[in-house]
């Protein structure tokens, strides 16, 4: 098996780890507000994870929800080596996907100038 192959299948057992923990409300911090995780990376050598999340909301709800998260890494990380049964327990990081934020602005843009244009 490819290491391309494997981060991948290791990247999506992490995605439905960490969405599990959500769904099942096991990050309690009230910092963190609703959030959709959106995909993840891992290293080829499977020590680091980049788990991406978004969204909607003020950019103070995202720098609290960030540092909710930030301070819930230990926790996500123990979690996910469990569910995901790994020899190596990866060090977690989250960072806010802005591509969700992005896509809903530029729709936003097409319909005013839709309305304005009449079409």
């Amino acid at each position: 098996m490819s290491t391309q192959v494997r981060t991948e299948r290791v990247g999506h057992e992490i995605q439905h780890a960490v969405g599990d923990l959500l769904s099942r409300g096991m990050l309690r911090d009230p910092r963190i507000g609703y959030i959709t995780i959106t995909g993840v990376k891992v290293s080829p050598d499977l020590r680091v994870a980049k788990i991406f999340y978004s969204m909607m909301g003020t950019e103070e709800e995202l720098a609290r929800t960030q540092a909710g998260l930030d301070a819930a890494k230990g926790f996500v990380r123990r979690e996910v080596t469990r569910a995901v049964q790994l020899r190596v327990s990866p060090e977690v990081f989250f960072v806010y996907d802005e591509s969700v934020a992005r896509g809903d602005r530029i729709d936003r843009l097409l319909r005013d100038v839709k309305a304005k244009e009449g079409w």
